[in-house]
């Protein structure tokens, strides 16, 4: 039922949520991708009495380590599920708000086509403080293909009626589903900009058995982008994003045994994020080094970011070198990415 999804909120330090998945329950439509029950690892839906019982035994451990965490009701449409289970698992999530002081408050994600402003008042009632919508695309071909049941303008009304409620917005989205296109991954993100987002997932398709996607990738219908491909359109989207003072607080798909069991295809790394942001390290250092004659550099970067600017199993160092470019990388506090000469150390 619980799964610990961190991230660092840059105001309030070290925060994590608690997450309490509810497997396809409510959704008004089974999408192509969607296999909930593997994503999650879950079965059951949980009992409000379960998830008292949860955050009761999480709570020490938050406390004792200093964490603030949301209460987060993630799977399954959580707005579109039966009223009396949604208030149900909204007043155990909300009572322990209270109780807890390391509890610092409850989010859900859910369909865009279910949130409205009567839906709203009752999240509040509660103390919902996000809502992260599944957008998934902003392109309507792709959306439609994909069998996902609304459009991107209800992606639009949906994110007004939230930010205008108070509550926290957040969008996710998905790259390379079926129809998908390098460049309807980049307009939906430049539509999710407008929007004005606190935060964002970004979750590259995996292809799971027992979907409408599994079988068409298995009759070679449908091809998702390919790994590198992937890499390089995430680093692009995180750039974006960060640009823009959007969050990313998720990328990829949590490591799963199941997930890794029930894949036929797609792109899934449990250390997706590192080799993205390793990516984008990769870029910088080409950029400076080709105003440079080929030849033995030494590259100073502080210690955080050390195994992104030499790339997991040295693909970074790699890289450089059939470009001509022979790198050694050196620890120097204070620095980010400077280039040195080998004769000028």
């Amino acid at each position: 039922m619980k799964q610990t999804d961190k991230h660092t909120d840059r105001q309030t330090g070290r925060q994590t949520n608690i997450s309490i998945f509810i497997p396809h329950i409510g959704c008004p439509h089974k999408c192509s991708f969607c296999d909930q029950r593997t994503i999650s690892g879950t079965q059951k839906p949980p009992r409000a009495e379960d998830i008292s019982a949860l955050l009761e035994e999480q709570a020490p451990h938050l406390s004792e380590r200093g964490i603030s965490a949301e209460i987060a009701f993630f799977g399954g449409s959580f707005t579109a599920i039966p009223r009396e289970y949604m208030t149900e698992l909204l007043e155990a999530a909300s009572a322990a708000v209270k109780r807890f002081p390391c509890y610092s408050g409850i989010r859900c994600s859910t369909r865009p086509d279910c949130i409205s402003e009567e839906v709203l008042d009752i999240l509040k009632s509660y103390g919902m403080t996000a809502i992260e919508l599944g957008a998934q695309s902003m392109s309507d071909e792709v959306l439609k293909a994909n069998e996902r049941g609304h459009s991107a303008e209800d992606v639009r009304k949906a994110a007004v009626l939230i930010r205008g409620s108070g509550i926290e917005l957040g969008l996710q989205m998905m790259t390379g589903l079926y129809k998908d296109t390098v460049e309807n991954c980049l307009y939906t993100a430049d539509e999710f900009i407008k929007l004005s987002p606190k935060t964002v997932r970004v979750y590259p398709t995996v292809i799971l058995k027992n979907t409408r996607l599994g079988k068409l990738f298995e009759s070679g219908e449908y091809k998702s982008f390919s790994f590198d491909e992937t890499v390089d359109l995430c680093a692009e989207l995180l750039q974006k994003f960060e640009r823009n003072d959007i969050r990313v607080i998720r990328l990829g798909l949590h490591a799963s045994p199941d997930v890794e069991r029930d894949k036929l295809g797609g792109v899934y790394h449990p250390a997706l994020r590192e080799i993205v942001e390793s990516r984008i390290v990769l870029r910088e250092m080409t950029e400076r080094l080709k105003a440079l004659p080929k030849g033995d550099y030494t590259i100073f970067t502080d210690k955080r970011n050390i195994s992104r600017t030499i790339g997991q199993k040295r693909e970074n160092i790699r890289r450089l070198f059939e470009f001509g470019y022979n790198i050694e990388v050196k620890e120097r506090a204070g620095e980010t990415l400077r280039v040195v000469p080998k004769e000028e150390i």
